[in-house]
């Protein structure tokens, strides 16, 4: 029996990166995982891919996935309300979406702000009003937001990102002591530079803004990093599974860094 058996796990842009490394992770520790994400045929593919759910009780589990586009949190409440109601209640949910693009924050238009609060913040808010009554009623809830290091230390040239990874770590905290008193706990992981699309399309965007080539900026980043290298995002899933586990029960309103000790705050 894994450490998830008998769970439900909701996860957010499951169809790459962290997220999708997270709900392979969930699913290999037992639980019964729900993708959610806008592309039908990524999420078919990565269906096929999660290892099987152990049986239930009277009837085999399976995984299974909502499409739902994380621009329109009105349509994400929709859908993952028809799925509550004909799937039943969720105990785990990992609140997991692609970044903004990079670039100054004197130079974002407003509408970069309000598009990335809703698709971040204003997600994440309306899919924890859906679940938490489920994670009360089962006295099991774990809430785990993928953000960044930048919550700690801003990162250079993602001034929107910055910006509202700062609300999400704000928004989960207060809703930490909130739901302690329900067993339900609320925590972040705060990756660093990890292997992933969006950490290669930076890259990139830097490199043609710079003139430099995209080998020597990837040099120059690993040198920052202890470790000497990108995180794998089987890495960053390895802390989320942890957290949702019953052995996390005494872990709320953290942020964790998973960085190779590239943050200098304590």
């Amino acid at each position: 029996m894994g450490a998830l058996s008998g769970r439900r796990a909701l996860v957010c842009g499951s169809t790459q990166g962290i997220g999708r490394a997270c709900a392979m992770e969930f699913a290999r520790l037992g639980a019964q995982v729900t993708l959610l994400a806008r592309d039908e045929a990524a999420l078919r593919r990565t269906l096929d891919d999660l290892p099987a759910p152990e049986p239930g009780e009277g009837s085999p589990r399976r995984h299974d996935f909502i499409r739902a586009d994380f621009r329109d949190p009105q349509a994400v409440r929709e859908a993952v309300a028809r799925h509550l109601r004909s799937a039943g209640p969720i105990q785990i949910l990992l609140n997991n979406t692609g970044g903004p693009p990079g670039g100054p924050v004197l130079n974002a238009r407003p509408e970069e702000f309000s598009e990335a609060f809703a698709s971040h913040l204003i997600c994440n808010q309306e899919l924890a009003q859906l679940l938490v009554p489920g994670m009360q009623q089962a006295g099991y809830g774990r809430i785990i937001n993928i953000i960044s290091t930048s919550v700690r230390q801003p990162i250079r040239d993602l001034g929107v990102s910055n910006t509202i990874r700062g609300a999400v770590a704000s928004w989960a905290k207060t809703l930490s002591s909130e739901l302690a008193p329900h067993g339900i706990t609320v925590n972040n992981i705060l990756p660093g530079a990890t292997e992933t699309g969006r950490l290669r399309s930076l890259i990139q965007a830097k490199a043609r803004a710079s003139g430099v080539g995209e080998e020597q900026l990837e040099r120059a980043l690993k040198s920052e990093i202890p470790m000497g290298r990108f995180a794998r995002p089987e890495e960053i899933a390895a802390a989320a599974g942890f957290l949702a586990t019953p052995a996390a029960a005494y872990i709320t309103g953290i942020s964790l860094p998973v960085d190779g000790g590239r943050t200098s705050s304590l």
